[in-house]
């Protein structure tokens, strides 16, 4: 079973994948071959489009390299490359899908979507907590908008909502998060294969 993680930049993306991750999903996010290759760690891979030269992972180069791949290769190349360096697992969840053509892909697997969404204050205050290396450059919530915005823009997020099976609000705390997505796998377990 593969599920697919959309939702706007700090909307608890990772947080549900985990969750899934502890009910044994194998987690992997969209960015995870981006950083392997623009890092030169590819031993995971049966296969690689090209290799970069190497540079340190930071979002706009994340972001930059992405879209070339997709343009090159196709836009659901994060998918599969994604689907393939986790291709031993039962059960994979991919954290931080970002396109109609990564959705339909993950749909031609036999997969599902979760999209994962919250208020961009609520979105903010968690960057602000998370304070994570790829965030380093928003330092207010002017700047966060502008990033969101710029996010939007380039992958048209808030429209990929209706492409979902399934929409959390994740605006409460992490129990009612995790008793959301419990849901979700009762209900993916009781439908079968």
């Amino acid at each position: 079973m593969i599920i697919g993680v959309v939702g706007k930049i700090a909307a608890g993306k990772t947080t549900v994948a985990k969750f899934f991750e502890e009910k044994g999903f194998c987690r992997v996010s969209c960015s995870d071959p981006l950083i392997d290759l623009l890092t030169h760690n590819v031993s995971d891979y049966s296969w690689i489009p090209e290799l970069p030269e190497k540079a340190e992972p930071t979002r706009d180069r994340l972001i930059e390299f992405g879209k070339y791949l997709k343009d090159k290769y196709g836009g659901d190349i994060l998918i599969k490359l994604a689907v393939d360096k986790k291709r031993h697992c039962k059960n994979i969840v991919i954290d931080g899908v970002r396109s109609r053509e990564e959705i339909e892909t993950i749909k031609r697997l036999g997969g599902k979507v979760i999209y994962v969404e919250a208020r961009p204050e609520i979105r903010f205050e968690r960057l602000m907590r998370r304070r994570a290396e790829k965030d380093k450059t928003i330092k207010s919530f002017e700047d966060f908008k502008a990033m969101d915005d710029a996010e939007e823009r380039l992958y048209h997020t808030s429209e990929l909502k209706d492409l979902a099976d399934y929409i959390i609000v994740n605006e409460g705390t992490l129990e009612e998060l995790r008793k959301k997505v419990e849901k979700i796998i009762g209900e993916l377990s009781a439908s079968g294969p």
